[in-house]
């Protein structure tokens, strides 16, 4: 992989065993297809490397770049964005969030993770503990992050019960991550198998939203209440209108699935509920570090998730199992 650092100082790169998992999702809690352009590697159309969550070693640095950024050696995440790298958001760790310039996207309209070497800004790079592997690091850049970072949004506690819309690569990591956190948890999805895995993850109820109302089995799991907290990982329109209306009053509700619309009905779905309805887009720089410092201090198996592994050369078979959309999360491993 090569990295770069801030304001233009040098190059870090280089990489050895970089792991790059590209998500294997199945259509989610509604039995719509799910809108996968989101995911589905560009190159074909932008010219670039696919692959957005690289995870390997240093092996080699710019000029500019200081043994506290990065030396060579070290294992490290990236971060997948690149801002102006100086305004608030870009400091604070959210490059993604950057209003001053075209945020770069790695794997999307900048080169990405799958090749040999990537290179990177410095300030992008997370330490990657000793504790967790590299497949590890990959998913925490990506898909566990991401519903590692939700999960922090909603101040998720051992007190709450949490439903979790859609089993898929995020939700399963947002069922993991809520156990580990003392949550109680509902998953819900329209596929056997992903709520099969679910149940091995820790769920303590499942729910398929294909052959039950879901919002009538949140409600008689609660005695009524509701859940205090929903998740929507699947972008599907009709799970995302079930996940407001299976939030208690005063409950949150949370989007983090790309793509898609919802209608809301505001009155009766959020005013006269008082209900909190919020967005959660991936993480920051912290937030990666604080995820994985929490998988290594719960003990938590992130490799678990995986369930097919890859060469660069198998990328054809890798990617036509993931357009079939019904399988776990795979990882190429160089």
């Amino acid at each position: 992989m090569l990295l770069s650092p801030a304001r233009g100082r040098g190059w870090v790169r280089g990489h050895r065993k970089l792991a790059q998992p590209p998500h294997l999702t199945s259509p989610p809690s509604g039995g719509e297809e799910h809108d996968h352009q989101y995911r589905r590697p560009k190159s074909h159309a932008t010219g670039t490397i696919a692959g957005h969550e690289p995870c390997g070693v240093v092996v080699a640095v710019g000029s500019g770049v200081t043994d506290a950024e990065a030396k060579v050696g070290d294992r490290m995440m990236v971060h997948h964005y690149q801002g102006c790298t100086q305004c608030s958001h870009c400091r604070s760790g959210w490059q993604q969030l950057c209003q001053e310039v075209p945020v770069k996207v790695y794997g999307g309209n900048s080169h990405g993770g799958h090749a040999r070497y990537l290179k990177v800004p410095a300030n992008t790079m997370v330490p990657l503990p000793d504790a967790l592997s590299f497949s590890a690091g990959a998913a925490i850049s990506c898909g566990s992050g991401t519903a590692y970072g939700a999960l922090r949004r909603l101040n998720l506690s051992g007190r709450d019960t949490i439903a979790i819309f859609g089993q898929g690569p995020v939700g399963l990591a947002g069922t993991q991550f809520a156990k580990a956190m003392g949550a109680r948890v509902i998953a819900l999805d329209v596929n056997p198998q992903r709520l099969a895995r679910a149940k091995e993850f820790g769920a303590d109820e499942l729910v398929d939203p294909g052959s039950n109302d879901p919002v009538a089995a949140i409600k008689e799991l609660t005695h009524g209440r509701y859940a205090d907290l929903t998740l929507d990982t699947s972008s599907n329109r009709e799970a995302r209108l079930n996940a407001i209306r299976s939030t208690k009053v005063w409950g949150t509700m949370c989007f983090v699935g790309e793509g898609g619309d919802v209608t809301i009905d505001v009155s009766p779905h959020l005013l006269r509920r008082q209900l909190n309805l919020i967005a959660s887009w991936t993480f920051s720089t912290v937030i990666q570090a604080e995820c994985a410092e929490f998988c290594v201090e719960r003990g938590i198996d992130v490799d678990r998730l995986f369930t097919h592994q890859w060469t660069l050369d198998q990328a054809d078979e890798a990617y036509t199992l993931f357009d079939k959309q019904s399988d776990g999360k795979g990882v190429f491993l160089i």
